[in-house]
């Protein structure tokens, strides 16, 4: 697998450089999109627990004002 390709632009001479990202550049990148993806599944469970939470509360015959008072 190739790595992701990286572009430099230098505004003042407008040249552009584009060249495969370099081993540590690539370490990071992988880094920065292992915690994104665990950023995104926490983000989800937490909002799933919330709607169960929600419905639950729902169930028991709370109007929505009161789930909103609980949960807020």
């Amino acid at each position: 697998m190739s790595k992701p390709m990286i572009k430099i632009h230098n505004a003042e001479t407008n040249e552009v450089i584009e060249r495969e990202m370099n081993d540590a550049e690539f370490a990071q990148y992988e880094a920065d999109q292992a915690e994104k993806t665990a950023r995104t599944t926490a983000e989800a469970e937490k909002a799933s627990a919330k709607a169960s939470a929600k419905a639950k509360l729902s169930a028991l015959g709370l109007t929505e004002e009161e789930i909103t008072a609980l949960t807020n």
